[in-house]
């Protein structure tokens, strides 16, 4: 019988990561988009690497600097209270970090295949940076955002290597769905785990579909 707690945990972990790389991830595909900072390269680098790091790597760091025993990890506990390491909150920081280029890049495309003329008007008209960007440049790039949302959502939910290293496999806490797979399959209870990834299978491949529907112009034909 399925147990629906990871796949709660799951969905709960890749919504709460979603709405917060939004948060982070327009200001700085904005800043990317137009800098000409000599550090544009570095940063764009560093958030580029969880795309080719092995997730166990970027993991294994994040379990070593929240844990208690290092100078980090014993800060946040003794001022903050916070005690990241196998914990849901640590869950979502490990998920920040490795799913930041799903929402990054494609955002940050978006700003950069704009008509630098947009930019260059709105600052002629008196707009300050900020209304540029929320009643000029975001409504432009709808596409890019709704990609990066997506793209962000069903990768956190694939999340398997981060989410081990850092969360262990506590029930209710921190064991999401691809943790409940690894170990149903450990359990060599494969009808169990065919289930899950049934799933999770099914709800991506609908998330992804409809994304590709809707910036392909697909129900556009509906309302004319």
């Amino acid at each position: 019988m399925i147990d629906w707690e990871p796949l709660i945990l799951t969905f709960k972990l890749a919504f709460i990561t979603t709405i917060l790389l939004l948060v982070i991830a327009i200001p700085l595909a904005y800043w990317l988009a137009y800098t000409k900072s000599k550090f544009k390269a570095i940063i764009e680098t560093l958030v580029s690497m969880p795309l080719v790091l092995p997730p166990t790597v970027i993991g294994f760091y994040l379990l070593v600097a929240f844990s208690p025993s290092n100078a980090f990890g014993n800060w946040l506990d003794e001022l903050f209270g916070l005690r990241l390491v196998f914990s849901f909150e640590g869950l979502i920081i490990g998920s920040i970090i490795y799913s930041l280029p799903f929402m990054v890049h494609p955002i940050q495309s978006g700003f950069s295949n704009l008509p630098k003329s947009l930019v260059e008007m709105s600052a002629i008209l008196g707009k300050s940076t900020s209304t540029t960007l929320f009643k000029v440049l975001l409504p432009n790039i709808r596409p890019s955002l709704l990609t990066g949302i997506v793209l962000a959502f069903a990768h956190t939910i694939g999340e398997f290597g981060v989410v081990l290293m850092i969360g262990g496999n506590i029930p209710g806490k921190t064991k999401v769905a691809s943790i409940a797979i690894y170990d149903e399959v450990e359990a060599l209870n494969y009808s169990l785990a065919n289930s899950y990834s049934l799933i999770l299978f099914g709800l991506t491949f609908c998330i992804l579909l409809i994304v590709y529907l809707i910036n392909g112009g697909y129900f556009k034909q509906f309302y004319k």
